[in-house]
């Protein structure tokens, strides 16, 4: 195989490897995505609100409140806090 200016090339001009592909190979090297996704999304879900959270990403606002709700994060009064906020001076 020639080489590829791509970490991990599919073999198919001009198209991206699968999903399947990439994560078999990442697992040969010993990273598990699934343990990576899951850690960045509790992350994230501890940081912003859930709609933020879900419109940014494309999953469901119900999966995004789950995910909320396991990383203990508290979005519940985030409007409130906004709306309190002083205008800014100009």
């Amino acid at each position: 195989m020639a080489p590829s200016p791509w970490l991990f090339p599919s073999g198919q001009p001009g198209r991206p490897i699968s999903t399947t592909q990439l994560t078999q190979r990442l697992n040969q090297l010993g990273i598990r995505p699934n343990q990576a996704r899951c850690t960045a999304l509790f992350q994230l879900a501890t940081e912003i609100p859930a709609a933020i959270l879900a419109r940014t990403l494309g999953i469901h606002p119900d999966v995004a409140v789950a995910w909320q709700r396991l990383s203990a994060g508290d979005w519940a009064t985030y409007a409130a806090q906004i709306s309190r906020r002083g205008a800014p001076l100009a």
